[in-house]
């Protein structure tokens, strides 16, 4: 029997959907990969997905991915190389289908699987959830980890943690089951740290002047080891950096509490070690791991309603004054009270400014209201009908438009045993994915 060599290397290839297209092929060429990953799904992404499924059913999945895949599937499949990725969205099984069509138009052969469950919708209002638009839990990687162990080309997923399709390909490597949980912590910082793309070789970077070259930066890999410890770095000759600064700084991104929560551990970010193991080479060892929260997190996106928005430029002396004016000749000509009116005032000016530029501060006012038609022709007429008799030097940034559609993101939580966690096969086999069976309620650590 073959023993699985000691490292896994994982690569990431979007941190967001619409991330850079030409990085699956840039990640593909550059050096040796056994998995390439990515993360579409941010709250924002959902609640577009979802949108865009109820224009047309057949899609609701991140089609950048797809037009990645068109280029780069055969290359793929000839260096040995496992895509996993959510972009599956709110439709992972329609994504499925268009993959398995684009590999026959190119005579391509590839195994899909797919992992699904997050999807709670339909169950919402029963589970107390309200009635959102959608409401998809944050699944973990054991899904994932068996439809790679399947033997799966590619695996589509919707809504998982984001680390999740960096430790799903682990737990298959390396057998680890649901009691392994240093390892899966190890795993699942690593996968913290590579998953939102570039922001780990320099992106956001706070100190980014350091960096030699950032125009182009390379995205990460995590080289995973049996143990869970892992070192972080990038293909050669790519620009961008992996520093321990970095890879702190991306460690530190959207953490509220050392106890950083997932549906498969509890990993203690108080436990890393961090060492430069060589120029772009991190190591990250010594993470420990705790028993998951008897909850997992569910994504509730909702349509809020409608709103405008149109920013004033006010240039020179009396600033205040005549940012006062404006509200209140806009106010008066308002001739429907929006459900609310936000306004503020950015002071961009500086005294004794050379250029009109820089003399000038941005008024803006917001409307959001149910009905389109409150934040609608409402608004732009009284935009426009203050024009000439408000303010000396009145102008806007842009004309006033319509009225367009927001979204509300709101946190929700499930039991674990809630979510059919469920991977279909490419042969059309259904397994059931079962949650741990020992937990422990999440305790911010003090």
């Amino acid at each position: 029997m073959s023993v699985a060599p000691e490292v896994l290397r994982v690569g990431n290839c979007s941190g967001f959907y619409g991330d850079r297209l030409g990085a699956m092929r840039e990640m593909l060429e550059g050096g040796e990969l056994d998995v390439l990953t990515g993360d579409w799904l941010a709250e924002l992404t959902m609640l577009i997905l979802a949108r865009d499924r109820m224009k047309d059913e057949g899609t609701g999945y991140a089609k950048t991915f797809l037009r990645q895949l068109h280029d780069c599937l055969g290359l793929a499949l000839d260096r040995g190389v496992t895509i996993v990725a959510n972009a599956g969205g709110v439709n992972s099984p329609g994504l499925v289908t268009a993959i398995r069509e684009l590999a026959t138009e190119q005579g391509l052969t590839a195994a899909v699987a797919h992992v699904r469950g997050d999807d709670l919708t339909p169950r919402a209002a029963d589970l107390g959830l309200g009635t959102p638009l959608g409401a998809h839990a944050y699944l973990g990687g054991f899904g994932i980890a068996r439809a790679v162990a399947s033997g799966a080309d590619v695996v589509v997923t919707g809504r998982v943690t984001d680390a999740s399709v960096i430790v799903g390909p682990a737990i298959a490597h390396f057998g680890w089951g649901r009691n392994d949980l240093d390892a899966l912590a190890g795993a699942t910082v690593a996968g913290h740290v590579i998953e939102c793309g570039t922001q780990a070789t320099g992106g956001n970077y706070a100190f980014f002047t350091e960096i030699k070259d950032l125009v182009r930066p390379g995205f990460p890999i995590a080289e995973i080891r049996r143990d869970g410890s892992s070192v972080i770095t990038k293909h050669p000759a790519t620009a961008g950096a992996v520093t321990v600064d970095t890879v702190t700084s991306q460690l530190l991104y959207e953490v509220q509490d050392a106890r950083y929560a997932g549906p498969d551990v509890t990993s203690r970010l108080d436990s890393i070690s961090l060492r430069q193991d060589g120029p772009d080479r991190v190591e990250i060892s010594g993470v420990r791991g705790e028993a998951p929260p008897p909850d997992v997190k569910v994504s509730l996106t909702s349509l809020g309603g409608f709103r405008n928005e149109m920013t004033m430029v006010v240039t020179g002396l009396d600033i205040e004054a005549k940012a006062d004016l404006a509200r209140r000749q806009f106010e008066d000509a308002l001739t429907i009270s929006p459900t609310d009116l936000t306004w503020t005032l950015a002071r961009t000016d500086a005294p004794d400014a050379p250029t009109q530029q820089q003399a000038a501060a941005l008024l803006t006012v917001v409307a959001r209201d149910p009905d389109p038609k409150v934040v609608g022709r409402p608004f732009s007429n009284a935009a426009v009908e203050i024009a000439l008799g408000s303010y000396p030097g009145f102008h806007p940034t842009s004309p006033p438009g319509a009225a367009v559609p927001y979204g509300v993101f709101t946190p929700g939580w499930v039991p674990q045993s809630v979510p059919q966690h469920e991977v279909v096969l490419d042969d059309g086999r259904v397994e059931a994915v079962p949650p741990p069976t020992t937990t422990r309620p999440l305790e911010p650590l003090t």
